[in-house]
């Protein structure tokens, strides 16, 4: 099993690798986790885990930079259901499918839909 590398959040928003002593950014955090390491992220003030936020954040910057539109139906279906977030919409699809739904087809539109409905909600503070 893979060390859970500490990652660093500071009050100017820097973030740090402890593992590599050294400032990242959300691109170079997507690196990491995309070569297969796990990651927490701990705001260095509070001590509070703020990893979920900070990979959102991550998700948003990718979806603001992607090329193509996204699909706003989709993010329509996630805002309508039960708990109104992409983590209830899954969890719902999952139960109601008995399976993972992060590698089935409906979910891989979601890569190209976050930019215009939660830009304004998905930013770090």
């Amino acid at each position: 099993m893979k060390e859970v590398r500490i990652i660093k959040r500071y009050q100017n928003r820097k973030l740090y690798d402890t593992f590599q002593s050294c400032y990242v950014t959300l691109e170079e955090i997507a690196q990491i986790i995309r070569e297969g390491h796990e990651i927490q992220v701990i705001d260095n003030k509070s001590k509070n885990d703020i990893t979920y936020m900070t990979q959102i954040q991550l998700l948003f910057d990718q979806e603001r930079k992607a090329l193509k539109p996204g699909n706003t139906e989709l993010l329509k279906r996630v805002i309508r259901s039960e708990e109104g977030t992409l983590t209830g919409y899954i969890n719902t699809l999952e139960a109601k499918l008995g399976m993972d739904v992060a590698v089935t087809e409906e979910f891989k539109p979601f890569a190209a839909t976050m930019t215009s409905t939660v830009e304004n909600t998905a930013t770090l503070n």
